[in-house]
């Protein structure tokens, strides 16, 4: 079982987050900033806290993206409550926010004030659809934006409806775009390239980039591909297959080397120099006879045994496997994608580790994911507060 790290350098190290966001892109944001050494303070609602605590069985959502961080209470539609921010501003040097376009400006909190008071302060402005444009002042979850940026289209079978990630696909993209924006920022403030500056991230950008180039495939051909389940409009053979003792293979090979070996490692080398499979292009046309043949030969062995004979054959495939599989797969412990550390509810909790990999300034998990509140004493402490301005506290709700 791994203990949370105390101290050590991080990459970002003596540098400050406020995160006033709720759910899950700005935690997953902002937990890319501390698991490098940032200190984030959470700025939470008094008695109710970021909405990311209730989703899950044991707060396991929260625990995962909340981890190394903290949590102040503050009540920012008082005057007291902003008035605090405000200070908190002054000695940080990030503040994210996630609220709907606007709210800011409305509260008195607009960017333009914070980079009043701290003129190098970065302010990340997450939002569904942007800061700017025709669906600035709308709703944006994730799921709205799954199904305009083209995912869902493209997701599923041309058989069926369009599918939405079971997962908070848009929300995570753009929190890892979001760390790298910040990052940006703090090099340009570093090299006096700039000061503070304002990152209009919204959620559909990060999403519709990462696609690939379908609208300009449309421009290009004038056609909208169908929905191609497990297959590859662009390479073939590409799928998943069952097993004779149903478990599931992905089997990808998409360079011409790779279909050659396969056709000659399942005895079919002949297929090679067939029209049908020449290249790349003539196989998607022909992908039925070539799922029919791949997946023939597949269905035939267990997955243990296809795993063995691919491995032999230096083939590209691999199990499709689910989180009971996961927890002690050999590739996801021996990496240390995910280890075991103390929790107060399930004894221990497989958490992400740092990632990318940094070999000088390595991120670290440095605490658990704090209780609500749990470090108010500190920021007052930090702001220098007496015990005398408890009810001016309270109206904050700080305290």
């Amino acid at each position: 079982m791994a203990n949370y790290a105390k101290g050590g350098a991080g990459a970002l190290t003596d540098v400050r987050v406020l995160d006033l966001t709720r759910l899950a892109a700005g935690n997953m944001l902002s937990r890319m900033l501390a698991d490098f050494g940032a200190e984030v303070i959470k700025i939470e609602r008094p008695g109710s806290g970021d909405d990311l605590r209730r989703f899950g069985r044991a707060q396991t959502w929260w625990k995962e993206y909340a981890r190394s961080k903290k949590s102040v209470t503050l009540n920012l539609k008082t005057d007291e409550g902003k008035e605090l921010l405000l200070r908190m501003v002054d000695v940080s040097d990030v503040l994210v926010e996630n609220f709907v376009p606007g709210t800011l400006e409305d509260w008195g909190l607009a960017p333009g004030r914070l980079l009043e008071r701290r003129p190098d302060l970065i302010v990340v402005r997450l939002s569904g659809w942007g800061q700017t444009g025709p669906y600035s002042h709308k709703p944006g979850f994730g799921s709205l934006i799954e199904g305009l940026s083209g995912f869902a289209a493209m997701t599923g079978f041309p058989d069926r409806p369009p599918l939405l990630p079971p997962l908070a696909l848009a929300d995570m993209i753009a929190g890892l775009s979001g760390a790298g924006a910040v990052g940006n920022a703090l090099y340009a403030r570093q090299t006096g390239r700039a000061r503070g500056q304002v990152i209009d991230l919204s959620l559909f950008e990060p999403l519709f980039s990462v696609l690939g180039p379908w609208v300009a495939q449309y421009k290009a051909t004038g056609k909208v591909p169908l929905r191609e389940g497990n297959r590859s409009e662009v390479a073939a053979p590409r799928n998943v297959y069952i097993t004779t003792d149903d478990k599931y293979l992905a089997l990808s090979a998409s360079m011409q080397s790779m279909w050659e070996k396969l056709a000659t490692a399942i005895g079919r080398a002949e297929l090679i120099h067939d029209p049908r499979y020449l290249t790349n292009v003539d196989r998607v046309k022909h992908a039925d006879d070539l799922d029919k043949i791949v997946g023939g030969f597949i269905a035939a062995r267990t997955l243990d045994e296809n795993m063995a004979f691919f491995a032999e054959a230096r083939i590209t495939v691999g199990p499709i496997a689910d989180p009971s599989e996961l927890i002690h797969h050999d590739y996801i412990r021996g990496r240390g994608v995910i280890e075991d550390y103390p929790d107060e509810d399930l004894g221990t909790i497989p958490l992400h580790t740092p990632f990318p990999r940094l070999s000088e300034t390595p991120g670290t998990i440095r605490a658990p994911a704090p209780q609500l509140g749990e470090h108010n004493e500190e920021m007052l402490s930090l702001l220098g507060f007496s015990d005398t301005d408890a009810e001016w506290l309270k109206k904050a709700g700080i305290r």
